[in-house]
């Protein structure tokens, strides 16, 4: 794997990554602050030279190596109750402390899970709920950095349809690493990405309209709402995202992208929304396990995000097999994705410390255990409908109209 992928480019791709957490601090790294690193064991070469980078900076790596499929199974299939919930003493405690976490995507398997229930891989996550909860307060506060990315895998490519070689490439390419400087190329990408958020918070939409062949969705962004740029949160990023009033969403979804969640492939997603609730939903492929996770908990039925990735920015123009790139497909005519469950809180335009439950449920922002990207990569017009009646083409032939 170290010839497909040569350490020169390895130390790009680390230097990305931690730049990528700098984008989101208020202050910058101080010597012996903890970066803890979460991989799957393939890996090992991408974690091994960020260890040397944060060595180099005098900080302190801490790694985390995911569990193995093999490891997986014995927990969602052969333990109890009280092992499928245990949480880790001092875990918390570390999390804490860290000022940043990158999380390396690497499956050694692609599907392994399939035959789980999805109600044990539930209740597993659900024990660390509070531990996540704190986790978004931090990130909101800009004192954790969090930034997650991929490395190629056999599983991945063969899902993908390619060699390991030519996914290595195409990795390589989205993540921009065949450029001189790849973390100046992401700066540049932050800083236009921001600009478009900025371009579209500073209008008083009422409301916007998807329109594809197979898309008629409308929301209204809703009050108390500022769109987000790339911003680091993953690697890579094209995206401009917002948490619109989930009560608003009305209207047919075409997610033509396949999607992988929860370790099984679901792909053609029809769904139709009334007054912010699926209240039909059809799947090509995975029918019985879209509507299971619909019926997951009270708000995964509702969008949690609407999001835009403008085609000329994005360098993803095939289904990748990894949610990470998959949400940021460009291809010919750009790619929006809705997520169904929880709202992304860093689109709330005032003050980190007023997000209480029953001030979220007020602005219409979801709560859900849930938050799955579905893709839709047909070529769409997206109108803003503004508040003194005029409309505003703001997305057309897979680029932003700014």
């Amino acid at each position: 794997m170290t010839k497909l992928f040569p350490y020169e480019d390895l130390r790009e791709y680390a230097k990305v990554l931690i730049g990528a957490l700098e984008l989101q601090l208020k202050s910058p790294f101080k010597n012996r602050d903890i970066i803890i690193i979460k991989y799957d064991n393939p890996a090992t070469p991408l974690a091994e030279a960020l260890f040397a980078l944060l060595i180099e900076k005098h900080l302190h790596p801490v790694m985390e190596t995911a569990l193995t499929p093999a490891m997986k199974a014995e927990l969602y299939i052969n333990s109890s109750y009280g092992q499928l919930t245990f949480f880790p003493p001092g875990k918390t405690e570390l999390y804490d402390t860290a000022r940043g976490v990158i999380r390396i995507h690497a499956p050694e398997e692609v599907g392994a899970m399939a035959e789980i229930d999805p109600l044990s891989i539930m209740a597993n996550k659900k024990a660390s709920n509070e531990f996540r909860q704190r986790l978004e307060k931090r990130k909101i506060y800009g004192s954790l950095a969090w930034t997650e990315c991929v490395y190629p895998t056999q599983a991945l490519a063969d899902k993908a349809g390619f060699s390991l070689e030519e996914y290595t490439t195409k990795l390589m390419r989205a993540c921009y690493l065949n450029m001189p400087s790849p973390a100046q190329e992401w700066k540049k990408i932050s800083e236009k990405t921001s600009e478009i958020a900025l371009w579209l918070s500073s209008m008083d939409i009422k409301t916007i309209r998807i329109q594809s062949e197979l898309c008629d969705l409308y929301f209204s962004p809703g009050a108390n709402r500022q769109w987000q740029g790339s911003n680091g949160g993953n690697i890579p990023s094209y995206e401009v995202y917002i948490s619109p009033d989930c009560r608003t969403v009305n209207g047919y979804y075409f997610a033509d992208l396949p999607s992988l969640y929860m370790d099984r492939m679901v792909y053609g997603v029809h769904l139709e929304f009334s007054d912010g609730i699926a209240v039909r939903a059809t799947a090509m492929g995975g029918e019985k396990f879209l509507l299971d996770q619909l019926r997951a908990d009270g708000g995964a039925r509702r969008v949690g995000e609407f999001s835009l990735t403008d085609s000329s920015f994005s360098r993803v123009d095939h289904f990748m097999s990894q949610t990470i790139l998959d949400e940021n497909f460009g291809g010919e005519f750009g790619s929006c994705h809705i997520a169904l469950g929880q709202s992304l809180l860093e689109t709330f335009s005032g003050p980190p410390e007023m997000l209480d439950k029953p001030f979220m449920d007020a602005l219409g922002f979801n709560t859900s255990n849930t938050h799955w990207d579905l893709v839709n990569t047909e070529e769409k017009i997206i109108v803003a409908n503004l508040a003194d009646g005029k409309r505003k083409v703001i997305y057309e032939n897979g680029v932003f109209k700014i």
